[in-house]
């Protein structure tokens, strides 16, 4: 079995659009930013043989104010700039109640499924409560990077720090 970090993506390897202290996803490719050592924390991850999962809620295709395909272009984007090994998305909103979004394991158990996936021996990274959550519910390891959003704040992850890389440093010494 492998051992994985999954990872958000807003928050975690671009940078979010806050409005009323809460952040939002980018809506195009020319808003897709990404954060600083993202391709340096990677790299990092995979010399230390762990796979990286992008798993991301898009609840914007949902509510009609992105299209799929835009998504699609920008994760893919993603997926070459910084080396990303898989990536797995939830285009749902709340109301539809699938198993695929956060804090819902579904993402994770989907990835695991596909990359033979030990839980024990990964991580989940993720900027908002939901992430945690969901790593939580998959048996992962859970690292919250807290930007002091306005927004509920996890209770139960395992480590917290503010960067991607910082998270990286967490994982080297464990």
């Amino acid at each position: 079995m492998k051992k994985a970090v999954f990872l958000d993506r807003d928050g975690v390897i671009n940078k979010t659009i806050i409005e009323g202290g809460l952040p939002t996803s980018p809506n195009s490719l020319d808003e897709l930013e990404i954060l600083p050592s993202v391709k340096e924390s990677i790299l990092r991850l995979k010399k230390l043989n762990f796979i990286c999962l992008l798993v991301t809620n898009q609840p914007n295709v949902a509510r009609g104010k992105i299209d799929k395909s835009t998504v699609i272009k920008m994760n893919n984007f993603l997926k070459k700039k910084i080396q990303l090994d898989d990536i797995f998305v939830c285009y749902h909103d709340d109301k539809d109640n699938c198993n695929c979004r956060k804090p819902k394991p579904g993402l994770l158990l989907q990835a695991g499924k596909k990359w033979n996936v030990d839980y024990k021996q990964s991580f989940m990274i993720g900027d908002r409560w939901r992430d945690i959550q969901a790593g939580k519910n998959a048996g992962c390891k859970t690292i919250y990077l807290d930007y002091n959003y306005k927004d509920i704040k996890p209770k139960n992850h395992d480590f917290v720090t503010d960067t991607l890389l910082n998270a990286t440093y967490i994982i080297e010494k464990i």
